[in-house]
This record gives structure tokens, C-alpha cells and sequence, in this order.
């Protein structure tokens, strides 16, 4: 059963991963059991493909919505069997950048890997990331910007998390095409990534 849906994940199933979830928690397979012998693994497999580019995009997309159809189902049981996720998350495209799907599927690889994510969507302004940190008190604060007009917000985020005084607390990660490593270091960020696969990783090495 643990396999069925783990090859769902990997095809893409989306129609049927809601009741495969369903079937295997008749069965008596712990909800937590399904997230990491079965969700995470095929995430993760997901992301290596990526990689090494026998996956795209849109493969990853319909993948990642399959799994998080089945964390749907699998929610309210780990909540109650005191499953406590890796880490928190807050994730957001910044100000002026309207950009989402690379910022989304980034959050759903995050899910896969047993993070709380928080996503705050398009065009958040330091402001809002900073309200959204204090309200929720991420471990990581992720932003994306797929311009090179809108990448420059970056660092008021940071600045406005340090006036906060919430910079200490909390591991701050940047993306999105014109973003770089050496930017991430210019600015005072804690990681970069290039894709969601690396992403995942790079938040699960920061917590």
C-alpha cells in the first residue's frame, strides 16, 4: 500500500491519492508511517530526478500537488498523534514580483519533506513578511524574486527583520532566476537555492 502511493506520487495520480491515503489508514498504516515511507521518499526521488534533468517543471508541479493531496488526509491525524513538523516555514515572492509558480512548488517540495509552510503568496512587502514573522515564528523566512527590478527588496526584508529584532531567530533563504549566491552573501542571507529540489535540502540542512 505504502508503495501504491508512493508510485501515485511519482505518476502524478492526483484524482486517486485521497482515497489510496484513505485505504492504507483503513488498513491500519499510521498516518506518520504514510509521510515518511511513503510521501517524503517519493519527494525526494521527485527532486534527484529533477536534478539530473529527467523531470520538469510541470512534472514536479503535478507530483507535488499529488502529495499534497494525500497531506490533506493525513493532516488532522498527525496533528493529533503529536507529529511535530521539521521545521515552520514562512514563504513569499516579494514586493512588486508577481511571480508564484517557482515559489509555490518550492512550499510543496517543503510540505513533502514534513515542513509547516506558511505561504504568504505574491507581492509581499517587508512589512508583511514581518508581521507574518512574529505571527508565526518560522524557523526559516523564504523570499523569491524573478526579477532583477524586484530582487532589490530583498535586503529591506532583512533590514526590517533586524528592526524587528527577529533576525537572530529566524534562518532567511532567497531564490528565483536572477538570484545568486554571491548575492545571498552581499545581502546577509543564511542560504540560496537554485531550484525547489536544492531548496528542500537547504532548509532541511539550516533547522
Amino acid at each position: 500500500m505504502l508503495d501504491k502511493i508512493k508510485q501515485a506520487v511519482l505518476a502524478g495520480e492526483m484524482e486517486g491519492i485521497a482515497e489510496l491515503t484513505n485505504q492504507a489508514l483503513a488498513q491500519g498504516i499510521g498516518a506518520r508511517e504514510i509521510l515518511d515511507q511513503a510521501l517524503t521518499p517519493a519527494m525526494d526521488i521527485v527532486g534527484e530526478e529533477y536534478e539530473k534533468g529527467d523531470r520538469y517543471v510541470p512534472e514536479m508541479l503535478i507530483s507535488a500537488e499529488t502529495m499534497k493531496g494525500a497531506v490533506t488526509v493525513l493532516k488532522l491525524l498527525l496533528v493529533e498523534a503529536g507529529v511535530k513538523a521539521r521545521g515552520k516555514v514562512v514563504i513569499g515572492t516579494v514586493e512588486g514580483d508577481l511571480h508564484d509558480i517557482g515559489k509555490d512548488l518550492v512550499a510543496m517540495m517543503m510540505e513533502g519533506a514534513g515542513f509547516e509552510v506558511v505561504n504568504l503568496g505574491a507581492e509581499v512587502t517587508a512589512e508583511q513578511f514581518v508581521k507574518a514573522a512574529k505571527e508565526h515564528e518560522p524557523d526559516i523566512l523564504g523570499m523569491s524574486a524573478l526579477l532583477t527590478t524586484t530582487m532589490i527588496h530583498m535586503p529591506g526584508v532583512i533590514s526590517a527583520l533586524k528592526d524587528a529584532g527577529l533576525r537572530d531567530q529566524i534562518k532567511v533563504m532567497i531564490g528565483g532566476a536572477p538570484v545568486t549566491q554571491g548575492y545571498a552573501n552581499k545581502i546577509g542571507a543564511d542560504g540560496y537555492a537554485p531550484d525547489a529540489a536544492s531548496a528542500t535540502k537547504l532548509a532541511k540542512s539550516l533547522v
